[in-house]
């Protein structure tokens, strides 16, 4: 009998309390009981308040030092536009700057050099997520004509994952009584909790370039919404 519970109790903990399931972690205690192993999932939701947006210019020109000379006028412009709106600047990093030749390929024929592409990009951290949009109106005014983002979170998401954990380790505990009490049994205690995995929210896909009429027919608005956080827990459990 006792052979078969523990046969039952260890196929019981292949089965996941989430979709996304964590492999137990090796646990060197002794276990005199029945082993007993959970993997568990918590979540808590925050509404975003930092939104974090890559913003660039890329100019051409047909020598290098003309389309890098454009590329530093416009992006002077976008710095500029980027610290009246109030932005410090340890929320605006340099993420790339670079220059590179444009040929022109016909059949039969060597490449031609036809020009020169510069580009500079900068990332900055916007603490106003619903003015964001505005911002970005005022860059591509200023010069800018790549934007990709945003990337909302969270400035400080410990917290959030903090309630994340405690809901994860509640929602493990209840799965080991639920299964402890269909064999007859008690959880007697927890020998091991292992956080597997934390979910922080992906950022979206760049947005592709747009010239600057297309992006000023209209007012780029940028809603916050509410993300989810997770956190996935692996438990052993002892039951008797």
């Amino acid at each position: 009998m006792k052979t078969f519970l523990a046969a039952f109790a260890m196929s019981a903990s292949a089965v996941p309390f989430v979709a996304h399931a964590q492999s137990a972690p090796t646990v060197a205690q002794s276990i005199a009981g029945t082993r007993l192993d959970v993997s568990a999932t918590g979540e808590s939701t925050r509404v975003p308040d930092i939104a974090i947006i890559s913003a660039g210019v890329v100019t051409r020109s047909v020598t290098a030092a003309a389309a890098m000379q454009e590329n530093a006028t416009r992006m002077e412009r976008v710095i500029a536009a980027l610290k009246k709106a109030g932005l410090a600047d340890r929320d605006i990093q340099t993420t790339s700057v670079s220059l590179s030749p444009e040929y022109r390929y016909e059949n039969n024929q060597a490449p031609q050099l036809v020009g020169y592409t510069a580009s500079n990009q900068v990332n900055f951290r916007f603490r106003d997520i619903r003015n964001s949009g505005r911002i970005l109106d005022v860059l591509v005014a200023q010069g800018a004509n790549q934007i990709n983002g945003p990337n909302l979170t969270l400035d400080k998401p410990e917290a959030a994952l903090d309630e994340a954990r405690a809901k994860a380790i509640a929602a493990g505990r209840a799965r080991a009584e639920l299964y402890a009490a269909s064999l007859g049994m008690r959880v007697t205690r927890v020998v091991s909790v292992s956080e597997s995995g934390s979910h922080y929210p992906s950022p979206p896909p760049p947005m592709a370039e747009r010239s600057d009429m297309a992006m000023a027919v209209s007012k780029t608005e940028i809603l916050p919404g509410e993300q989810k956080h997770q956190v996935s827990l692996a438990m052993v459990f002892e039951l008797r």
